[in-house]
C-alpha cells in the first residue's frame, strides 16, 4: 500500500493509493496491494500460482519517502526466488543517484528482474525506460510492444548524454555527501520531529498539528519549493548538483516557514 507507479491505467491499477482510482474507473484487474515492508502480507498474497511479480518501490515516493525495513527487499528477492516470480522494481523516484547509490536497490545488494527508470534519466527532457534481465526481455519481439514517441532520438541522445554527465560528476557520491548534509540541518529545525530518506530523497517530518500544505505554501511564498505528499510530511528533492550553501538557503528559508506557520497556528501572529 502507499505504492505509486504512474497514470497509465495499468499503472493506476498496481498504485497501492485507492483514492486515485477512483476518477478512472473500471480498471484493469488482477493486481494485489499489501502494506509496505510486511513480509508475511506479501507471503500470503503471492501463494496462489497465477501470481507471475511483485511490484514494488525501492523507497516509496507519494507515500512520504518511506524506506523498507533493513533485509526487505532481500527478503522479497529470496521470496520470488522461492515461489518461481518476477521482482520488478520501480526506480523512477530513486534511480540514477538519487539515494546516493546508482539504483536504491544497490542499498541491499539485489538484482531485480525488471527495473523501470524514467524523471531524472533525461534532465528534464521528457523520456522513460524499462531494462529487463535477458531471458526476461526476451518475451518481447519487435512489433510487440510500442508507444508513439517511443525510441524518440532526441530523448534518446538527452538520455545518453545526462547518463555519462552524472557518471562525469559522481551523482551517488554527490547525493550520499549532500543528502547526509541536509537531513542532519533538517533534523535540527524547530517543528522536525524526524527525518527519513536515503541521500538527496527526504522526508521532514513535522511535529504533531503543524499543517505541512501551509508549510509549503509558507515556504514557495519565500522561494522555496517543496511539495507535501501525505499529512505532516514535507517531501524534499533538491538536485544532484546542489550546494551546500544552496543547501544552508533553503533550510534558512524553511525555518522560517515553519516558524511562520507554527506561530499562526498557536495564536502567534505569524503570516498564516
Amino acid at each position: 500500500m502507499g505504492s505509486f507507479h504512474g497514470r497509465t491505467l495499468a499503472t493506476l491499477a498496481a498504485t497501492g493509493q485507492p483514492k486515485k482510482h477512483e476518477a478512472f474507473r473500471p480498471l484493469p484487474e488482477g493486481f494485489r496491494s499489501v502494506p509496505y515492508g510486511d513480509l508475511g502480507a506479501l507471503e500470503q498474497a503471492v501463494a496462489p500460482a497465477s501470481v507471475t511479480a511483485v511490484l514494488l518501490e525501492a523507497i516509496e515516493g507519494e507515500a512520504g519517502v518511506i524506506v523498507p525495513p533493513a533485509g526487505y527487499l532481500t527478503a522479497v528477492r529470496r521470496l520470488c526466488d522461492e515461489r518461481g516470480i518476477l521482482l520488478m522494481l520501480d526506480e523512477i523516484q530513486t534511480g540514477l543517484g538519487r539515494t546516493g547509490r546508482w539504483f536504491a536497490f544497490q542499498h541491499e545488494a539485489i538484482r531485480p528482474d525488471v527495473v523501470t527508470v524514467a524523471k531524472s534519466l533525461g534532465n528534464g527532457m521528457p523520456i522513460g525506460a524499462c531494462w529487463a534481465r535477458r531471458d526476461i526481455a526476451a518475451a518481447f519481439v519487435a512489433g510487440d510492444h510500442g508507444s508513439t514517441f517511443g525510441g524518440q532520438p532526441l530523448a534518446c541522445a538527452a538520455g545518453i548524454a545526462t547518463l555519462a554527465e552524472l557518471e562525469a560528476i559522481d551523482a551517488p557520491g554527490l547525493a550520499e555527501r549532500t543528502g547526509a548534509y541536509l537531513e542532519r540541518r533538517l533534523g535540527a529545525l524547530a517543528g522536525v520531529a524526524s527525518v527519513r530518506g536515503k541521500g538527496l530523497l527526504l522526508a521532514a517530518v513535522l511535529e504533531p498539528g503543524l499543517d505541512a500544505t501551509e508549510v509549503t505554501r509558507s515556504a514557495l511564498g519565500l522561494g522555496l519549493v517543496l511539495n507535501a505528499p501525505v499529512p505532516g510530511v514535507l517531501r524534499l528533492a533538491p538536485p544532484l548538483t546542489v550546494s551546500i550553501a544552496e543547501v544552508d538557503e533553503a533550510v534558512g528559508i524553511l525555518g522560517v516557514a515553519l516558524e511562520s506557520v507554527s506561530g499562526a497556528e498557536t495564536g502567534g501572529g505569524g503570516r498564516w
